[in-house]
């Protein structure tokens, strides 16, 4: 099971406007990480940070079977995440797999997975909120949801 192209779109949204705003030169592993440090902060203070922990984990888990780069990644008891972007290098990925797996891909993958289990579990309203909440001058309404509405 692949993550739906709408909130692969979201995830990248997501990313691409943390980007802009930290105004640098990041790495896509850094910006993966300022992305999901700022769902964690919002979420843990939402639903607790157990119940963070174990959607992280199973966001995790779920991107791991897209994004080969994802296996070296555990999530934390507090739900931070270890291992993003440290061992990609050391990864030995097959050559005709190499442009099935392109850079940064596998932080997408997992912000999406997390926002993909976002909108099951507390559906697209409240999502959307969440979203709106964390990043108050992001222009949301810009981007799909996962129905095909605007946000």
């Amino acid at each position: 099971m692949t993550t739906s192209p709408k909130t692969r779109d979201l995830a990248r949204w997501l990313l691409n406007y943390e980007a802009v705003s930290a105004k640098s030169s990041e790495s896509m592993e850094s910006v993966t990480l300022s992305v999901y440090e700022k769902l964690r902060q919002s979420l843990s203070a939402f639903a607790g940070v157990a119940a963070f922990e174990a959607l992280a984990f199973r966001a995790l888990t779920q991107a791991k079977s897209e994004a080969p780069s994802l296996w070296a990644v555990q999530v934390t008891e507090d739900g931070s995440l270890h291992g993003l972007g440290e061992f990609e290098p050391q990864i030995d990925i097959d050559k005709d797999l190499a442009g099935k797996f392109p850079a940064g891909e596998g932080g997408i993958i997992l912000i999406a997975r997390l926002l993909g289990l976002l909108l099951t579990f507390l559906g697209e309203a409240l999502t959307l909120s969440l979203l709106r909440v964390t990043w108050p001058g992001a222009a949301l309404d810009d981007c799909n949801s996962e129905n095909g509405r605007k946000a």
